[in-house]
């Protein structure tokens, strides 16, 4: 968030030159790979596009110090944060990847704006990756106003902390706790002099996750911080550091918006089933997943997402491409399987490892919309 929106990149001689040649172009080669695998912002609101419906910013708001973030296809990480502000004041930046639209930045393909009372369901996931040596907090933003705007200061911003470290706390203060989505929550509500902020901090860290943005856009309707009339503007997931930062990431990150007689994305909402069969013994398990069609149309080049529980990590998978190994992951489906007609169904399996207790993953969303389980 910029100001405004946040809580205050001869024969011999011959051969030589020829393998010299090779030697550069090879180099030329590794260079423009690593450059379209990772793109490097050093920019102070310098942002670029992934997968070709999130946007990637790294919103250096609140310092003059250098900060810079490589943006990966799947989200981004933190690889230089200088500087320190005082911890009873704003963070230094914002450093995020998000759906929707912040000050007329808007990601391609996007359902954002979208009236409260049309939006069904706003299915996400999201992974982190954090460091020790710093002090931030992990926040997914989820931003609300009474008109569809996409530039400047909105309304209401909910701040969902799926972890802090050091001396830090949400705006205003702590006016109870709620169980929220599934997870019980500390819940903080105040103002940061722009715009109303409603805050969910967890009592431990949440690495990954995934979950219903309307669950907590309600919390927000029923506190009396917004209403079903109000606009859903942008959902933004990253880190707010105040010290350091350098190491953190998100790993992955999706976000669909079903608002029910429209696309709820790039590839709009999907009606299916999944099943996820296991094979388990002591660290290690197989699933055979079966992805059934129960809409009318056809799905194509089909996305599954879910959320692996912690301590599991997948070591092979075959009839789909799953990335990354941990946390939330996504299924897509190889050039033989892409698509799944109406009625139609798809299988594919993968192997892994676990450590403590062994769970499945608590929910799945093809192509951002949430499948019924069996």
């Amino acid at each position: 968030m910029r100001p405004s929106q946040h809580h205050v990149r001869g024969a011999r001689g011959l051969f030589g030159a020829l393998l010299a040649s090779l030697a550069t172009l090879a180099a030329l080669l590794t260079t423009t790979s690593a450059a379209q695998a990772d793109t490097a912002i050093c920019e102070q609101f310098g942002s670029t596009t992934i997968q070709g419906r999130y946007v990637v910013q790294n919103n250096r708001w609140g310092t003059a110090e250098a900060q810079c973030i490589n943006a990966t296809d799947s989200g981004f990480r933190v690889t230089r944060a200088d500087g320190s502000v005082p911890t009873n004041g704003a963070p230094k930046s914002y450093p995020s990847v998000y759906n929707g639209c912040h000050y007329t930045n808007c990601s391609p393909g996007t359902a954002l704006p979208a009236q409260l009372s049309t939006v069904s369901s706003a299915p996400t996931a999201i992974s982190y990756t954090y460091v020790s040596d710093a002090v931030y907090d992990a926040a997914y933003d989820i931003w609300l106003d009474p008109t569809p705007r996409t530039d400047g200061v909105n309304r209401t911003e909910i701040m969902v902390w799926f972890n802090k470290v050091g001396p830090v706390q949400p705006v205003g203060s702590q006016v109870g706790s709620a169980s929220v989505a599934g997870r019980q929550w500390q819940v903080w509500s105040g103002n940061n002099g722009s715009n109303d902020v409603l805050s969910f901090v967890a009592p431990s860290a949440i690495t990954s996750w995934n979950f219903d943005v309307m669950d907590f856009a309600r919390q927000a309707v029923a506190r009396g911080l917004a209403q079903n009339s109000w606009y859903l503007t942008s959902v933004q997931a990253g880190f707010e550091p105040w010290q350091n930062g350098t190491g953190l990431a998100v790993t992955s990150f999706s976000s669909t918006v079903d608002t029910g007689g429209g696309p709820g994305g790039p590839s709009g909402p999907a009606a299916c089933a999944v099943t996820y069969a296991t094979n388990v013994w002591p660290g290690g398990f197989t699933a055979d997943v079966t992805v059934t069609n129960t809409g009318s149309a056809p799905v194509d080049g089909w996305r599954l997402a879910f959320a692996l529980p912690a301590g599991q990590r997948i070591t092979s998978s075959w009839n789909a491409t799953v990335s990354p190994a941990s946390g939330a992951v996504t299924a897509s489906g190889l050039p033989y399987n892409a698509q799944i007609p109406p009625g139609g169904k798809v299988t594919f399996g993968l192997q892994g490892s676990y450590s403590g207790s062994f769970a499945e993953p608590g929910g799945f969303s093809l192509g951002g919309a949430a499948c019924a389980t069996a």
